[in-house]
């Protein structure tokens, strides 16, 4: 058995494609790839593939991370970028393929903060904007509640910068935690400060990893 990282980016034919149903859009991808995905054992066996993590619906990514397991012992990297490069996957596009050791850590274990650029749709006061992003990372906590469950935005917050576009609109670099059970939410730092998450495209960019 060997196992391979996919770099991919993911755009917008998939944009409102769910994390559940991408992972159906891989399996059916690297079926149509010949790609012989190794199985889980047991009753329901499933394809042994694990994504970086997961991306809210309607999300953009570049640079995203997805591990397969193969039951061959001769593939190279050449061989499965071939296989992938056979056929094509509307919204899904290869940057490379790499060999990763079989008994490495989870994928999802290795991430450690998410990057997003986050363009507004809407013109704004760029003043304005900056000192109300100032005063939101002046803050000691951010009090919220996410399924009904209330916590601190404020440390899941790493690195925000405002970036000035053309006809007085903007979009955010936005560096965020992406640990288990701490993992900040760019729509919901639109929400602090009095944007409407809704007036905004999301890219996840790629990740900070642990060394």
């Amino acid at each position: 058995m060997l196992r391979f990282r996919i770099q991919y980016n993911k755009d917008t034919p998939l944009q409102y494609i769910g994390n559940l149903d991408l992972h159906k859009v891989w399996e059916r991808y690297l079926r149509r790839a010949r790609i012989p995905v190794a199985y889980t054992q047991g009753f329901h066996p499933q394809p042994k593939i694990q994504q970086a993590a997961p991306l809210p619906l309607g999300f953009l990514s570049q640079n995203d991370l997805i591990d397969v397991w193969i039951e061959a012992d001769q593939w190279t990297e050449h061989d499965f970028t071939t296989h992938l490069q056979a056929t094509q996957q509307p919204g899904l596009q290869i940057l490379s393929v790499s060999a990763v050791p079989l008994h490495s850590p989870s994928l999802p274990t290795l991430i450690q903060s998410s990057l997003y650029r986050v363009i507004l749709l809407d013109a704004v006061n760029l003043t304005e904007l900056q000192h109300r992003l100032s005063e939101l990372l002046e803050r000691s906590s951010i009090i919220r509640t996410r399924r009904n469950k209330t916590y601190d935005l404020r440390p899941l917050i790493e690195n925000i910068q405002l970036i000035p576009l053309q006809e007085g609109c903007a979009a955010f670099q936005m560096q965020l935690s992406a640990r288990e059970g701490a993992t900040g939410r760019p729509e919901e730092i639109l929400s602090e400060l009095g944007i409407d998450p809704y007036a905004a495209r999301y890219i996840r960019t790629g990740f900070i990893m642990k060394e």
